[in-house]
């Protein structure tokens, strides 16, 4: 029986949390996959009801409807004279995400059927509803704006899939059932969603392939710069590992502390790193689960007296086994006045950290002035997170690395000329020392605006071959400008 259309989407929202948990994650953002499959959707739909410049109150129904939550027609039509959505922005939104439908379906060998092919398939039936429902005079425009995006979100996987055919070109096609064959039972596989939030389910669950230690170590020192970080770190583990070896011999042991303080300007990679050290301190038997929670000052505090103390208490049990990561975390204890709950977030904090010793790991990160007055601002701060990481600023051939791993990842290509205005856009960058830097950040926002350009001079083509969707040229990289 054909799933509804909410049921699907709640599928895909499952399927975003197991391939989070397989390490795959839209790169063009720091949210949780399921949050970003949710936002995708919500973009989608509001460039679509945009796209014919007429707001119904069925399509204000059909967003509320799949979001759960009660929209109205002034509130959509604010926000699109506001923030309207564009093709292009519409486009790259969903691409992110499409990859990681398609990475899923090779990791995999597609056992769960195509889901990339079923993303668009769900992408193309909620446009449909749009257009076809009873009282809709099946405008134009919208028609229009619907074929020509999932033509190219169809273009964009197809490319993707041949370019990866063609670097693992001893690999078989990862997809037992040919795209073309009976899409409409692609939509209904599989009949069970395994769940990753209930633990009787784990037999339905795919087996998981976790990596060993010496794989994820391979993976922390593959990154990119970070020199001193990864020494640290490797110092870090080696003691670790001994401390590990003496208890195996019932020999005395001393405490080791493992809570952190990253410090470092934005966008060194210091969540990165943080989501790397979980899985190896799982892999060292020091933690549980090895997850990361990520939090800041909003996800810690609350507005009213007593609550920020629960809901710090409620952030903590969601990390246990895990690490906990607070980023600007001096942002708790900046002021310090009489309406200001930051002191009993850390309050609280410290006190789980005490008993909770041996099941939790937290790492606070922020600009490094910023986390010595947080250290100052509490006398059992600084005894509790003894060991302090510094991440430095990325060279110019640190971030032209960066990039094009990023291009590589995601299947592009540099010209040599490409490759040469990149690098002195880099290279300006760290000469002009703007407050505004922000290291990787910078290379993501470079990297979506280069994907931009590129879309917009392939627009204007006749014919757009293959060679075209995976290649970035000058034209693409040479006006953009970060602020």
């Amino acid at each position: 029986m054909k799933r509804s259309r909410n049921e699907t989407l709640q599928y895909i929202y499952k399927l975003c949390e197991q391939y989070e948990a397989q390490g795959l994650e839209a790169k063009g953002s720091n949210m949780p996959l399921r949050d970003y499959a949710q936002f995708a959707v919500m973009k989608f739909m509001l460039y679509l009801v945009g796209s014919d410049r007429n707001i119904t109150d069925y399509e204000v129904k059909l967003i509320s409807d799949c979001h759960k939550i009660p929209l109205t027609k002034e509130y959509i039509t604010k926000f699109l004279e506001e923030k309207p959505v564009s093709a292009d922005e519409c486009f790259t939104i969903l691409s992110w995400l499409l990859v990681v439908f398609t990475e899923a379906d090779i990791q995999n060998e597609a056992k769960y059927g195509s889901t990339s092919f079923l993303l668009l398939e769900f992408l193309n039936e909620l446009g449909l509803e749009f257009i076809t429902y009873e009282n809709n005079q099946n405008d134009d425009r919208m028609t229009r704006a619907l074929g020509v995006l999932m033509q190219r979100l169809r273009t964009f996987r197809s490319a993707y899939l041949k370019n990866w055919m063609k670097i693992h070109h001893n690999q078989v096609n990862p997809f037992a059932v040919p795209e073309t064959d009976r899409p409409e039972q692609r939509m209904e596989r599989p009949a069970k969603v395994p769940d990753t939030k209930n633990s009787d389910a784990k037999n339905s669950e795919p087996e998981e392939t976790e990596e060993t230690l010496e794989e994820l170590l391979r993976n922390l020192n593959d990154l990119t710069g970070l020199s001193s970080v990864k020494e640290d770190l490797s110092s870090l583990i080696n003691l670790l590992k001994v401390h590990k070896i003496r208890a195996e011999r019932n020999m005395p042991q001393t405490s080791v502390s493992l809570h952190m303080v990253f410090s470092g300007n934005p966008g060194t990679g210091k969540t990165t790193v943080a989501r790397m050290l979980g899985k190896i301190y799982k892999a060292v038997g020091v933690l549980q689960k090895g997850h990361l929670v990520e939090v800041d000052r909003s996800g810690l505090v609350s507005g009213y007296v007593g609550q920020t103390a629960m809901k710090t208490q409620k952030v903590i049990e969601s990390a246990l086994g895990g690490v906990l990561f607070i980023d600007e975390a001096y942002a708790l204890t900046a002021n310090t006045g009489g309406n200001d709950f930051g002191t009993e977030a850390v309050n609280t904090l410290l006190k789980a950290m005490e008993d909770n010793r041996d099941n939790l790991i937290v790492i606070v990160a922020g600009y490094t002035d910023l986390m010595q007055n947080f250290l100052d601002s509490n006398p059992g701060l600084r005894s509790r997170f003894n060991k302090q990481i510094i991440f430095n600023d990325y060279s110019p051939e640190e971030l032209m690395s960066i990039f094009t791993g990023m291009c590589s990842k995601s299947f592009f290509k540099l010209t040599e000329q490409a490759s040469v205005c990149a690098f002195a856009f880099f290279e300006n960058r760290v000469k002009q020392n703007l407050s505004t830097f922000a290291n990787g950040r910078d290379v993501r926002n470079y990297f979506e605006k280069a994907l931009t350009n590129q879309a917009n001079r392939l627009a204007g083509m006749v014919s757009v071959t293959d060679e075209d969707l995976m290649t970035i040229n000058e034209e693409d990289v040479k006006s953009i400008e970060l602020f």
